[in-house]
C-alpha cells in the first residue's frame, strides 16, 4: 500500500465527474487499499478517489471511532437509490479543504447501491454519520464539493482562505 498525493480546492480536478468503473480488478483493489491508507494518514473518515487525481467512481469510508477497531470498506460506482425526507446538519471538513467547516443539511438515512472490492453487488443502508459520509463522498464523484451546499458568502470566504494557504505552503 501508499500513500497517494491528495488534491486540494480549488483545483479544477475536484470539479469533474469521475468515470464508471467496468469491473473490479486487481489493481482497482490496490487503488482502494492505497486510498485507505491516505485516508488514514490525514485523519479522514472518507476519501473520494478524485481526491487522489483518480476520476473512478470509487470511494473509501471508515467511521469507526479512536477506540474502536477500524470498519473500512470501499465502493465502486455507488449510487444513492432512495433517501429519506427527513433532513440533519452535520458540520463537515473535507480532505480536500484542509481545516475548513461548514455545516451542511442532507437527508438522514440513505440507501447506496455499489459494487464491493470482489466485484459483487452490494446495498447499505445507512443513517446519520455514516449516511453523511457516504453523502458527502459520492459527491465529490459528481464533482460537487461540501461548499457547494452552503451559502455563497460562506463558500467564497472558504476558498479565499484555502488559495492563502496554498500560496503560503508554496512560499515555504
Amino acid at each position: 500500500m501508499a500513500r497517494l498525493p491528495l488534491i486540494f480546492a480549488p483545483d479544477p480536478r475536484l470539479k469533474k465527474v469521475a468515470t464508471p468503473v467496468s469491473s473490479v480488478d486487481a489493481p482497482l483493489v490496490g487503488l482502494i487499499d492505497d486510498m485507505l491508507e491516505t485516508m488514514y494518514a490525514a485523519n479522514g473518515i472518507g476519501l473520494a478517489a478524485p481526491q487522489v487525481g483518480e476520476l473512478q467512481r470509487v470511494i473509501v469510508v471508515d467511521i469507526a471511532g479512536k477506540n474502536e477497531p477500524p470498519q473500512p470498506f470501499g465502493l465502486v460506482n455507488p449510487e444513492i437509490i432512495w433517501a429519506d425526507d427527513t433532513l440533519t446538519t452535520y458540520n463537515e471538513g473535507c480532505l480536500s479543504l484542509p481545516e475548513q467547516y461548514s455545516d451542511v443539511v442532507r437527508p438522514q438515512a440513505v440507501r447506496v447501491r455499489y459494487l464491493d472490492r470482489h466485484n459483487q453487488p452490494q446495498e447499505v443502508q445507512a443513517d446519520g454519520l455514516l449516511a453523511t459520509v457516504l453523502q458527502h463522498e459520492i459527491d465529490h464523484l459528481n464533482g460537487l464539493l461540501f461548499v457547494d451546499h452552503i451559502s455563497l458568502l460562506k463558500r467564497n470566504m472558504i476558498l479565499r482562505r484555502l488559495k492563502k494557504w496554498k500560496k503560503a505552503g508554496d512560499d515555504v
